[in-house]
This record gives C-alpha cells, sequence and structure tokens, in this order.
C-alpha cells in the first residue's frame, strides 16, 4: 500500500493530477487539490495515484511507500 501526501503550501492549483488521475484528486472550489480517497491508497489505485503525483508541476504531491 502506498500513502499520498499533499504540501499545501506548494499547491498552486494546475489540476494536472486530477485529469491524470480524477478517480483519486480533485480541485475544490478555492482550487486546492484534495483526495477523493484515503491518503493510504489502495492497490487498485496505485498506478494512476503515481501517475497523478508525477505530473504535478510544482511538487506538491508526493508518494511514500
Amino acid at each position: 500500500m502506498v500513502r499520498i501526501e499533499i504540501d499545501r503550501h506548494r499547491c498552486e492549483g494546475h489540476g494536472l493530477c486530477e485529469q491524470a488521475a480524477p478517480e483519486i484528486f480533485r480541485l475544490d472550489d478555492e482550487g486546492e487539490v484534495e483526495l477523493l480517497v484515503p491518503e493510504d491508497i489502495v492497490p487498485e489505485l496505485r498506478v494512476q495515484a503515481e501517475a497523478g503525483v508525477r505530473v504535478c508541476p510544482v511538487a506538491a504531491l508526493r508518494v511514500r511507500r
């Protein structure tokens, strides 16, 4: 299982994570990223979660194993 961490101070609301993995990430009304699933990602969503983290242009998302 992997864990997603969000650095809310770095997030600039680009939304690329939401585009890459809409089942995991979403921008709220303030333009800040939020998780749609628990921080501990089940194995079935791992690839999508990593894809969303990888596209963040300001490195606000991180995967912890």
